[in-house]
């Protein structure tokens, strides 16, 4: 793959102002109807508006010196994990670079209700019906984009476009998984629906003499399953032992296997790749859809037709946990040095993110059509795929998926209850619903605070523990949800995304434009919490 160093410039800008630099970039890609693939001019050497664009806009919330919503990302490092960058400390205290205390966040603090009151609810409703994915990989290839080209049919419709075990029936081998979502950026409540599929490399999806077999790619399916939650045995569909030519469960027999056992080596076509714990194999493939919120007469809300993004994550290097370590290692040294982040920029593959992975993706245009991120959009993509200590092999999604046969098939929170996580008795979104202290980090979402918070503002825990679903807790009104949809089409619309692209109307009170660290409160001891990633999926709900 060819790579493209990324020169940056950089400024800090306390104030709102937008340079003409910034603007004149803005309004290129606001009046842009074919950027595909979507370079504008300076894009390859960049000036950067945010060269701390690492630092999400959550990070700038006020935490009152009681207010936790650090504790899902910044964690010690669990005994085993490749993940060793204990960053449990940035619970308590703002530690960021004399660049990044400056919030350079600005659309958090944009007032949208006269612009929203302007799109009427059938103009919005009829938007996110609109079908804005099938066309976008002709149109990639007859641009010859270089990157990525979406290769799955019918991921417009992604619910009916798998099987009941997720996996795609145009046989491109991709496979959806219910996932837990993570607290509370990708909670519904807060903008977006989202969906993840997986895919492995070609010879993990054939039998030992090349060809094909469904059997084999779920066997090892299940045991990456393994690998990543740090099990001994799974349970799993149906699979044929007899097309796999390995007992499984290990029971002897040659049968039809609901049970795999952790092994040494994968199968089939990859019998000569490694189970290494808590890896993905060289090859694997990550699509993550965001989509809006969209009302669907009976079934009520659910992901809509328009994507908002697509994004995109491959491995294309399996490095061993030393490697890992020592990039740890380096990150925290380069930190306390006071050397600003920077990645290997990979144009139209996006950025690697130092451990083999490559991180890109798609956006919509001021139109709603999809178009490859610039730059420094995509760049912002680098602090939670890389820099954060809860991450496993720098993501999320794949940890949180139920465990065994139940997890796998189109994501359906209805389905899923609030199971713990590890080391953990109480349900995960009811622990951070009190250790945040509210339904979002920012502690700006009114109708999660009238439905699970007392008038005191505390959590009405049997209230939580009585939902049949997380459906039921993080789904918003529909009245929310078209507010959320509003508000995220006036981003859209503006193409300033390296503003932030958290869909709020009216700026949020609990968040500094400018930190000071000397005056900031910071939380004692007893407010910083350990958190695992992975979920007790068999843990009885209390």
């Amino acid at each position: 793959m060819k790579m493209i160093a990324l020169i940056l410039g950089f400024c800090s800008l306390p104030s709102l102002a937008t340079p003409p630099h910034i603007e004149s970039w803005l309004q290129k890609m606001r009046m842009s109807s074919d950027v595909i693939p979507p370079e504008p001019a300076g894009q390859r050497v960049a000036m950067m508006y945010n060269r701390e664009a690492v630092i999400p806009p959550q990070c700038y919330t006020r935490s009152e010196g009681r207010y936790n919503a650090c504790y899902v990302c910044h964690q010690s490092e669990i005994p085993g994990r490749e993940n060793i960058m204990n960053d449990l400390g940035l619970q308590q205290e703002y530690s960021f670079s004399d660049l990044g205390f400056t919030n350079q966040w600005r659309n958090l603090h944009e007032d949208r209700r006269q612009r929203i009151a302007s799109i009427s609810d059938e103009e919005m409703s009829g938007y996110v019906k609109q079908d804005n994915y099938s066309e976008l990989p002709e149109r990639l290839r007859a641009a010859h984009f270089s990157g990525w080209i979406p290769d799955m049919k019918d991921y417009q419709n992604a619910s009916s476009a798998v099987d009941p075990h997720g996996h795609a029936k145009d046989g491109s081998g991709w496979v959806a998984f219910h996932y837990k979502p993570f607290p509370s950026t990708f909670w519904p409540t807060n903008g977006s629906f989202d969906d993840v599929l997986i895919r492995l490399d070609s010879p993990f999806r054939r039998d030992a003499s090349g060809q094909e077999n469904r059997d084999t790619y779920q066997a090892n399916l299940t045991l990456l399953e393994c690998a990543i939650k740090g099990l001994k045995q799974i349970e799993s569909p149906r699979i044929d032992e007899s097309k796999v030519g390995t007992d499984l469960d290990a029971d002897g027999v040659m049968g039809i296997a609901q049970l795999v056992r952790m092994r040494e080596y994968y199968l089939g076509g990859a019998a000569q790749e490694k189970v290494e714990p808590f890896l993905y194999p060289k090859g694997t493939e990550f699509m993550h859809g965001i989509r809006y919120l969209e009302d669907k007469g009976e079934q009520g809300l659910a992901p809509s037709t328009r994507l908002k993004e697509l994004r995109y994550m491959k491995k294309w290097r399996a490095y061993g946990q030393v490697v890992y370590h020592r990039e740890y290692d380096e990150e925290r040294y380069a930190k306390e040095a006071g050397n600003l982040p920077g990645y290997t920029y990979l144009g139209t593959h996006g950025y690697d993110n130092g451990t083999g992975w490559s991180v890109s993706g798609f956006i919509e245009d001021a139109k709603g059509r999809l178009r490859a991120l610039a730059a420094e959009e995509n760049f912002s993509c680098m602090g939670c795929h890389n820099s954060i200590g809860s991450t496993i092999d720098k993501t999320f999604s794949f940890a949180r998926k139920p465990d065994g046969a139940k997890g796998w098939g189109y994501i359906d929170l209805k389905t899923m209850r609030d199971a713990p996580s590890r080391g953990e008795d109480e349900g995960e979104f009811l622990l951070y619903l009190k250790r945040v202290g509210g339904g979002s980090e920012f502690r700006n979402n009114d109708e999660m605070q009238q439905r699970w918070f007392n008038r005191e503002g505390e959590v009405d825990a049997d209230k939580v523990k009585s939902v049949p679903s997380i459906a039921e807790l993080i789904i918003p009104s529909k009245e929310r949800a078209m507010m959320l949809n509003k508000a995220y089409r006036c981003i859209v619309e503006d193409q300033d995304f390296i503003f932030g692209k958290d869909a709020t109307w009216i700026p949020p009170v609990n968040v500094y434009e400018k930190v000071d660290p000397e005056q900031a409160p910071t939380l004692p001891e007893n407010r910083v919490y350990p958190y695992n990633l992975i979920l007790d999926w068999n843990k009885p709900s209390p």
